[in-house]
């Protein structure tokens, strides 16, 4: 019979600790780099190279090694998977980028981190997804407020998020999922409608909350942030064929600490 556990940080933290996880994300830190996308984004908002950036969820180091290629040198990033942390590590050194601090944090918990408690960062990024693979609403918006207590003011943030209701398919999907939890049909592990819990040939299990634009705007809102862009990535820069396998259509977004 199937587990009717509820997800917690520490279901997540196991997945992404898992090696079948922590080859995928190996894998696309060595060979993929950042997305057009990213590139974009990051030229656009992250114009001061030399400010001190902060990755949250940064996994094997795929962004934050494309980050640091891209003249962004004053970089600190944080996982709370350690196997993905020591990926990202070894891979720094392989590339002459031992500088860039590699640390094993909770984006929810970053008090804990004296490193990032105690700086000033002029910016943050939460990319692929990372802040949606959080269960709970209370512990994103717990995530997205610890980022801006650590930021300075008026410094960037960017994430992704997927879109529930980017296409008639997904549209309705999702009308038939909502009336499984009216009905007290859905996956009893899930914490709140519009999570998902999945398993991939490849890539391992997945949580991920996927939310409406309303949901993100009161989030950002509730946590200090101002909203100043989002858009779904084919509208920001076409990405190669790597990418748009490795990860479905998103939405970028941009926010700034008021």
């Amino acid at each position: 019979m199937p587990s009717t556990k509820k997800i917690t940080a520490a279901t997540v933290r196991a997945d992404f600790n898992d090696p079948v996880a922590v080859v995928h994300y190996a894998r696309a830190a060595h060979f993929m780099g950042l997305w057009a996308s990213e590139r974009v984004l990051i030229e656009r908002h992250f114009t001061d190279q030399s400010a001190p950036l902060l990755e949250a969820g940064c996994g094997a180091g795929r962004a934050t090694l494309g980050l640091w290629d891209a003249g962004y040198h004053n970089l600190t990033a944080f996982d709370f998977a350690e196997e993905l942390i020591d990926q990202a590590r070894s891979l720094a050194t392989e590339r002459g980028a031992a500088p860039i601090r590699f640390l094993h944090a909770d984006a929810t918990a970053l008090e804990k981190c004296h490193v990032i408690r105690d700086t000033s960062f002029g910016g943050a990024l939460f990319l692929f997804n990372g802040l949606m693979q959080i269960p709970g609403r209370k512990n994103r918006r717990a995530a997205l407020g610890e980022l801006h207590r650590v930021c300075a003011p008026g410094a960037p943030l960017l994430f992704t998020t997927h879109d529930r209701e980017q296409t008639q398919v997904e549209r309705a999907l999702w009308r038939l999922e909502a009336l499984r939890w009216e009905r007290g049909e859905q996956d009893p592990r899930l914490l709140e409608f519009g999570d998902r819990y999945f398993e991939e040939v490849g890539t391992g299990r997945t949580f991920m909350h996927l939310p409406d634009r309303t949901e993100i705007l009161a989030d950002l809102a509730a946590t200090g942030w101002t909203h100043t862009f989002d858009a779904l990535r084919k509208t920001v820069a076409a990405e190669s064929r790597a990418v748009r396998d490795f990860s479905d259509e998103c939405r970028f977004w941009v926010a700034h600490k008021n």
